[in-house]
């Protein structure tokens, strides 16, 4: 049997975070400071802005599941009620985001109509789906693809307030087209649903912490 071989051991190194180390981010300046303990006696404060610190947000997943229950809700009938009622030489038309985003096909216009599609259908769908499945998956403390899912988070984050493209053409329109008698267009029940729709899905980004998805790593490691 031949001399023994000595093999050097593997040292797996943990990151030190913040919550470890007893620190926490103030979410309305974004100053780090240390907690020392007192939010077991007292409710710690930033020292800069005087904001309550805490190391996640407070009630994160049940606020954000509100909010997207909400706007998925709410998603309904901002794509089938009209958004627009025009009245042009007596002739009335009430118009919903799909049936504007076909007009704009018929008459040629396919970059206008693709931007209304993606901005006003698909991103809020997608940002609810996102959303859904970040949730699901801090739920059910999931160890896949931590890095993917943040990316996801700070993609639909970003790209929601543009979403109120519809919206913008709808107040552009509203202001350009009041003709009197000859025509006239106001905005419809759908615009205020619809633009409740934006406005929640983006609270419920904003109100997510994305900080939970590697919690559960850290508690692995």
């Amino acid at each position: 049997m031949g001399p023994r071989e000595d093999y050097p051991l593997t040292t797996v190194v943990v990151p030190l975070t913040a919550q470890k180390a007893g620190l926490a981010c103030c979410q309305v300046c974004g100053l780090l400071s240390r907690l020392d303990g007192q939010e077991l006696t007292a409710r710690p404060v930033c020292p800069r802005c005087g904001a309550c610190l805490h190391r996640r947000k407070p009630n994160s997943l049940a606020r954000t599941w509100a909010l997207v229950i909400a706007a998925l809700v709410l998603y309904v009938p901002a794509n089938v009620l009209p958004v627009t009622h025009m009245t042009y030489l007596g002739k009335s038309q009430a118009d919903t985001i799909l049936s504007g985003v076909f007009y704009f096909m018929r008459t040629g216009s396919w970059h206008i109509a693709l931007i209304i599609f993606v901005a006003s259908v698909v991103v809020p769908a997608l940002k609810l789906i996102v959303l859904g499945y970040l949730l699901i998956s801090v739920q059910r403390r999931s160890h896949r693809h931590p890095q993917e899912r943040t990316r996801l988070y700070r993609i639909i984050e970003a790209i929601g307030r543009w979403s109120m493209v519809d919206i913008y053409v709808v107040a552009v329109m509203v202001a350009l087209l009041n003709l009197g008698r000859l025509a006239d267009i106001d905005a419809g029940l759908g615009a205020v649903f619809f633009g409740a729709v934006v406005v929640l899905t983006m609270f419920a980004a904003n109100s997510f912490d994305p900080r939970m998805i590697w919690d559960v790593m850290e508690k692995r490691e």
